[in-house]
């Protein structure tokens, strides 16, 4: 009884509360945009159509549906007219039978069983049209419901056309319904500008509908949090922060642990297995997957990366990187996009890396920049080491092979390649191969210039410690 056959979504108002150059609709919470959480929730309900009305932005809104929803139909709403004219757009070229669902596109807590259940009803029932009401212990800024002595819907009042005691409702409209089709066309152009705003009232459709003596009823959701729009930028974090605490709460009951959940802030589109452990201040985001066993955080950052089982991230941001079964991550490491760790390799303290791969058990422990570099198994890269990659107009590729040792400060001037099992001494610029199981050296020999702190620097302690420590007061050969 949960059949839906259109799927209105209205996305074309101004948002000016938000203070944007954006539209408020494209606004994200949690890894979606406002208008990316309500679509996701209808499709949920296979319908066999989505219509979106856009209208601020329209360029923006119809180029992001486009990507996250191909097979939605926009609607242009040039004049905005209200809900009613929006709906009345929708509708062109809309025939026959079937049930239509109308929803806002800011409303990104609504979840798709709660839309099913209301679907289901409002067939069971055969009505003409059902509302979704929430009792809210604010109601201000809300619609009223005012309901008959049998609990139908009497109508639906505007705040602004309220007076002082209809303004003392609690019971408020969620702004969805659901209507039959025919009685919704026959309806939809009736509508009056009678009203405040001069405008079109989606709402006003419910009291036609009754004086033509259709049945109209309202369901009340026991949870008012679903209906919450978004109208400013307080209320968009209000929502975000909502939305953490579902996410979060759904992951802890499917066996990931939290050390704080109010401040790990995870998307919806996250994947996250069982058995992992994530410490405070963690923001995991995009479309990143984190295996069981893995432990994350405190104060990480993980933007579309894998990380497999029983790795570490400590104190990284990470975007776009693979972080391999047992591998080490942090504190305080960069790994930008193309960055792979195989298994069991470590990747340390100051350290950045971008597209390059980390061999199985290899290791850049600190202080390095790591890019454009394939790097074997079981190789350590010393502190300080740079991979210069970049020309100033091309970038150019290092291979490091199996169990190579690159002493510390180390400059691998690419293209370059190092042979498995060789070394490179430590201060050395590395600007040709280095073959198997040979020792790169790639610095001038040292000289010592006597006493020249004494001459040059007379007068500093620098001076007057070399001199305490020779004999005589002359420094010795």
């Amino acid at each position: 009884m949960s059949r839906l056959d259109y799927v209105i979504v209205l996305a074309a108002g101004e948002g000016t509360r938000m203070k944007s150059t954006m539209p408020k609709v494209l606004h994200s919470i949690a890894g979606r945009s406002l208008l990316g959480h309500v679509l996701a929730a209808v499709d949920d309900l296979s319908p066999i159509e989505v219509r979106v009305v856009i209208g601020a932005g329209r360029e923006s809104v119809q180029e992001h549906l486009a990507e996250i929803s191909p097979q939605a139909i926009p609607i242009f709403q040039e004049h905005r007219g209200g809900t009613g004219h929006a709906v009345q757009l929708a509708l062109a070229g809309v025939e026959g039978a079937g049930t239509v669902l109308v929803v806002y596109g800011d409303t990104p807590l609504l979840s798709s069983e709660s839309l099913s259940q209301l679907i289901a009803a409002h067939n069971e029932g055969g009505f003409a049209a059902t509302v979704l009401t929430a009792e809210h212990p604010e109601p201000t800024g809300y619609g009223r419901i005012i309901r008959e002595d049998n609990d139908d819907l009497l109508r639906i009042i505007e705040e602004r056309d309220a007076s002082i005691i209809e303004r003392e409702i609690v019971e408020i409209n969620s702004g969805v319904y659901v209507f039959d089709l025919a009685k919704l066309r026959g309806a939809i152009g009736r509508l009056s500008e009678g009203n405040a705003q001069g405008e079109l009232y989606i709402t006003d459709v419910v009291e036609i509908l009754r004086t033509d003596g259709d049945r109209v009823v309202p369901i009340l959701t026991p949870d008012f949090i679903e209906i919450l729009g978004v109208n400013d930028r307080v209320q968009l974090a209000e929502c975000a922060a909502l939305m953490r605490d579902q996410i979060n709460d759904s992951l802890m009951r499917a066996g990931v642990t939290m050390i704080d959940p109010t401040t790990t802030w995870i998307d919806i589109t996250a994947q996250i297995a069982s058995d992992v452990i994530i410490y405070p201040g963690t923001a995991i985001s995009g479309a990143t997957k984190i295996a069981t066993g893995a432990l994350i955080g405190p104060r990480t950052t993980l933007i579309d990366c894998e990380v497999g089982s029983r790795a570490r991230v400590l104190e990284s941001y990470c975007i776009g990187a693979t972080i391999g079964e047992g591998a080490s991550v942090g504190p305080f490491t960069y790994l930008r996009a193309g960055s792979v760790l195989r298994t069991n390799s470590r990747v340390g303290s100051f350290v950045e890396m971008k597209n390059s791969t980390l061999g199985e058990g290899s290791k850049v422990p600190h202080l390095s920049y790591v890019g454009n570099a394939a790097i074997g198994v079981g190789t350590n890269i010393g502190a300080g080491t740079i991979f210069a990659n970049y020309d100033g107009v091309n970038k150019h590729d290092t291979e490091v092979g199996d169990h190579v040792r690159i002493g510390s400060d180390t400059v691998l001037v690419a293209p370059v390649s190092i042979g498995d099992g060789a070394y490179t001494a430590a201060g050395s610029v590395i600007t040709e191969d280095v073959p198997p199981g040979a020792i790169g050296v790639g610095r001038a020999k040292q000289r010592n210039v006597l006493e020249w702190v004494l001459r040059k620097r007379p007068g500093t302690k620098s001076a007057d410690a070399a001199r305490a420590s020779t004999k005589e007061g002359k420094p010795t050969s």
